[in-house]
């Protein structure tokens, strides 16, 4: 046996320089893996002749892409570190951006009106790319982030990381209005270099950095093994100050799981749905207040209004939320979840906004409040993640949680896009001032009754997830309550966790 090293490594304070570089390496990691809610959607559907419903199924290959991803991503970074995750990133996001630039320069063949299945299908496929490849940088900087800082700034360091994700396309679509607005080749150009090459800086400052002893836990405590065990099997008795540890099939046989992962499906589907069709929204809202008078121009710059609105809102929601969820537990002795009826109750909003707003000037309100809801949302279920399942299959945890929006993000906005085709008109019915090939082929000339029966739809779920949230809540509190009464914690020494092997 070894004798112990005289001289230990020195680890840094909680603000110190060490960390706080770890923290802006993975917010900037995080900048670049949230494009897959930038819009061009529209442009690519007139270039190439895609209907709408075909133009969801490549904006859910980006969706499934990255939440597929997530338990594979996440059980990766618990083992094994980020750098894979973030040298994969690279590769996929530059590979995925550039084949969909080239399929878009590269336009119909002649004398073709429509895209073939087989380029169709290599779309998606591209699309897929970009979400898989940003989910690992995501994961990548968010296990870091939870790994680097305590409990007691958890929230809010890994909310800021998270706001990156929402930030991201609101930068990248003022960047390019800025630059080269209209041009949606560059636009696939700057998509390409700047998602990936953050990444590669990522590799060199993105890795875990060991807490002191005293910051291991905010209420440090040691645990009866026997009376743990039994009380991590009886769902509403985790130890989540003690740090559990739920994974596996633990997990999966857990109501605890089970009731947020329904109430997260329902309410990320909600916002993929509109995050992904909100182009199209304003597309059709913009067609028919100026129907004489239709500018290409114009009308990606309301697209762009409305992405640039959700992006900057779901990045500052991220932000307060963590801020907030650590307030209200420290301050209030309230569990984190009693947020989670909030986050339901702000997305409920937005969808019955959209359904009364016929002037495109004013759809930015439901953009907003949207994508307010939509970030809160994320961030705080991460922390929830933590708080309930614990930290040492964090990532892998949430990856499972990842995979809900597949569900009622696939179904929505599917939906969505049978029910805007349903309404499609020719422009040559009708007799235009402007000329005829200024209207976008395949367009909805009604307005609002374009796509409300949709939002209609995600209103119901938005109201079904918000009396789940109550229920999630009170289960928590209910939760933590019992584990105080019947002595399951014990204060005594701490706890650290150690960097994975598999990190360099």
């Amino acid at each position: 046996m070894s004798p112990p090293n005289p001289n230990p490594p020195q680890i840094p304070e909680t603000f110190g320089r060490a960390r706080i570089v770890v923290l802006l390496a993975s917010l900037l990691a995080a900048l670049a893996a949230g494009t897959n809610y930038v819009t061009y959607g529209p442009q690519l559907g007139a270039k190439l002749g895609i209907s709408h419903t075909q133009l969801n199924f490549i904006g859910l290959g980006g969706n499934v892409g990255s939440y597929v991803s997530a338990p594979i991503w996440g059980k990766i970074v618990d083992s094994r570190g980020p750098k894979s995750l973030l040298l994969s990133g690279f590769v996929l996001l530059l590979a995925g951006y550039s084949g969909i630039r080239l399929i878009y320069d590269a336009g119909l063949p002649t004398n073709n009106t429509t895209l073939s299945t087989a380029m169709l299908a290599l779309l998606i496929a591209c699309s897929f790319m970009t979400g898989f490849g940003g989910n690992g940088g995501m994961a990548a900087a968010i296990n870091t982030t939870a790994k680097t800082f305590p409990d007691k700034v958890r929230g809010s360091t890994t909310g800021l990381v998270i706001s990156g994700f929402g930030l991201s396309a609101f930068l990248f679509s003022a960047i390019a209005h800025l630059a080269f607005p209209g041009d949606t080749s560059s636009f696939l150009l700057l998509l390409s270099i700047g998602t990936s090459f953050p990444m590669l800086i990522g590799v060199a400052f993105v890795r875990p950095i060991p807490l002191h002893a005293s910051e291991a836990h905010h209420e440090p405590f040691d645990i009866d093994h026997a009376e743990a065990d039994a009380a991590s099997l009886a769902p509403g008795k985790l130890l989540l100050d003690a740090g559990p540890n739920v994974y596996g099939v633990k997990l999966w046989s857990s109501i605890d799981f089970w009731i947020p992962f329904i109430t997260l499906s329902l309410l990320s589907g909600t916002g993929l749905m509109y995050i992904n069709n909100v182009g199209s929204m304003a597309q059709a809202l913009y067609v028919y207040r100026d129907l004489d008078n239709y500018n290409e121009v114009d009308a990606s710059q309301w697209q762009a209004t409305q992405v640039s609105t959700i992006s900057f809102l779901s990045f500052s929601g991220r932000v307060v939320i963590g801020l907030l969820s650590d307030f209200v537990k420290s301050r209030f002795d309230l569990p984190r979840s009693t947020l989670l009826v909030l986050v339901a109750f702000i997305l409920l909003l937005s969808q019955v906004a959209a359904a009364y707003i016929e002037n495109v000037g004013i759809l930015w309100r439901a953009s907003a409040l949207l994508g307010l809801g939509y970030g809160s949302m994320f961030s705080l279920y991460a922390t929830l993640c933590i708080e309930w399942f614990g930290l040492p299959h964090f990532s892998e945890n949430w990856g499972y949680f990842s995979l809900s929006p597949l569900f009622g993000g696939n179904i929505f906005s599917i939906l969505f896009g049978r029910n805007l085709d349903a309404h499609e008109q020719d422009p040559t019915e009708k007799t235009f001032s402007a000329p005829l090939s200024r209207i976008p082929p395949r367009q909805c000339l009604q307005g609002l009754p374009c796509y409300v029966d949709s939002l209609y739809l995600t209103i119901g779920a938005c109201a079904v997830a918000m009396v789940l949230s109550v229920w999630a809540a009170w289960r928590d509190r209910k939760k933590t309550m019992e584990g105080d009464r019947d002595g399951v914690y014990r204060r005594l020494p701490e706890v650290i966790w150690e960097e994975e092997d598999g990190e360099d």
